[in-house]
């Protein structure tokens, strides 16, 4: 059963950050102690870059235990490897460089130039196979039921490399696919799907600035997935959708100021 959404909205993109970053850690912290691992879905873009620079940064970074924590990504541009619009590569920069982790449990989405080279579709298929190895048998969908996901919200309320309308968004059953056409570039991504998504136990949507209020406000309106991808993408024990102030501008105000909807 998922879940209906939490939303805190801090005063502006930095304090947003610092927040996330402080609340990422007191989850895994947490996860840490109840079951030994955590598992963390990575996300892209400003904002989600901006909480693993902040998160990189605060002291409490080393409550921590990086080498049991496994990492995944929700999505990826399908770049050589190394490239620096890879989200891949950009996360490290941010946060994976500079904590003790163990590299068997980082598993980033293939790159364009790795095993499967130019063909995404046999990249999502090799992702699909790890989040399946990962999973436990009792699990309903071949995912790991992950501790946090992450995901940013785009200005047409795409997550992921989940866009409005697209193939991708009628997926039931595989929980990575290629992505081709995207609406920005580069138009060829691996992403998971809403299936593989809404088997986590937390997500956390992550939006800051005016040009996802719109975004926010449909997420949150019960829009359609299919339409809105981000009004899909729940968590089954809690979903955060965590905002700046003008990012949230189109909610209620009475919704925004008690902090849940």
């Amino acid at each position: 059963m998922n879940t209906r959404p939490e939303v805190l909205v801090h005063h502006d993109a930095a304090l947003l950050a610092q927040a996330a970053a402080a609340r990422l850690v007191t989850r895994l912290v947490d996860v840490q102690a109840d079951r030994g691992a955590a598992s963390l879905v990575l996300t892209g873009g400003g904002v989600g870059t901006a909480i693993l620079q902040e998160l990189a940064a605060i002291p409490a970074r080393d409550a921590v235990d990086w080498r049991r924590v496994d990492l995944w990504w929700g999505d990826e541009r399908f770049l050589p490897e190394g490239h620096p619009d890879r989200n891949e590569t950009q996360a490290r920069a941010a946060l994976i460089d500079k904590v003790e982790v163990d590299p068997a449990r980082v598993r980033p989405m293939p790159a364009a130039d790795g095993p499967d080279g130019d063909d995404p579709e046999a990249a999502a298929r090799r992702y699909a196979s790890w989040l399946a190895e990962a999973a436990r048998p009792d699990e309903d969908v071949a995912v790991p039921a992950f501790d946090v996901l992450l995901l940013g919200v785009g200005p047409d309320a795409h997550v992921a490399s989940l866009f409005p309308e697209m193939p991708a968004m009628y997926e039931e059953d595989r929980t990575a696919v290629a992505v081709r056409g995207a609406p920005k570039p580069p138009p060829t991504r691996v992403s998971l799907t809403l299936p593989a998504i809404r088997a986590a136990r937390e997500v956390w949507l992550v939006a800051a600035g005016e040009s996802k209020a719109q975004a926010v406000h449909l997420a949150l309106s019960g829009g359609g997935p299919v339409q809105v991808p981000a009004a899909g993408a729940r968590g089954w024990e809690r979903t955060l959708v965590l905002l700046d102030e003008p990012a949230a501008n189109r909610l209620p105000h009475q919704l925004r100021s008690r902090g849940l909807l």
